[in-house]
């Protein structure tokens, strides 16, 4: 039996409701990608690189918290497939090395979504939340800031209701990828389905303030 896998990219472009940090508002905010990249394919190959073989795209720009970047949002609406074997992720991870990694929203074959940041293999920080109909619009979000000349924390968001925060030592200066992707099995189980699936995202959106 051949299993199938797909990664649907659906547009739509809606307000925001959420509300920032009030720091954000003391230094001048910038858009890096902004909510139109899944508007069209051309809008889409503007923002992202895209791998058909892999069922991933990465963002062309990358995210670096630093003295001139130090705080970041990063968010998106996606209807992800949770059932076993399924393995959907929308992730930052370190281009130069590993880690840094942030996982903003990841389903290993079940219905709850992991928040992980990596610091080493063996430190990290995990928090799973449990999320109603994943195949559903839900939005994820992920709120960088600059804590030391070294560390970040990280604070997670589902809907808009905020999750956990993380602390991460040697965050600061390390360039992240922002990626999308779908895989199967793995640590979300076996065996994958059999039958199409999807994962869908709108209304991806990046954003820094700079100092």
């Amino acid at each position: 039996m051949r299993r199938h896998s797909a990664l649907l990219l659906a547009a739509a472009v809606v307000g925001s409701t959420i509300t920032t940090p009030a720091s954000a508002h003391a230094a001048a905010w910038e858009t890096v990608v902004d909510t139109g990249s899944f508007a069209g394919y051309s809008a889409l190959e503007s923002e992202w690189a895209i791998h058909y073989h892999s069922g991933a795209i990465h963002a062309r720009d990358q995210v670096v918290v630093n003295d001139q970047f130090p705080n970041w949002e990063v968010k998106g609406d996606f209807q992800a497939p949770s059932s076993r074997g399924t393995w959907p992720a929308f992730w930052l991870t370190g281009v130069n090395s590993w880690p840094p990694e942030s996982d903003i929203l990841e389903f290993k074959g079940d219905s709850r979504n992991w928040f992980n940041t990596f610091r080493t293999s063996s430190d990290v920080d995990s928090t799973i939340v449990g999320v109603s109909s994943p195949g559903s619009w839900h939005n994820y979000r992920a709120w960088i800031t600059k804590v030391s000349a070294t560390d970040v924390d990280i604070h997670y968001y589902v809907d808009g209701q905020w999750k956990a925060v993380h602390h991460a030592r040697g965050f600061v200066g390390k360039p992240m990828w922002l990626i999308i992707n779908l895989q199967m099995e793995g640590s979300s189980g076996s065996p994958g389905p059999s039958v199409a699936t999807y994962y869908r995202a709108r209304n991806v959106y990046v954003g820094r303030s700079r100092a």
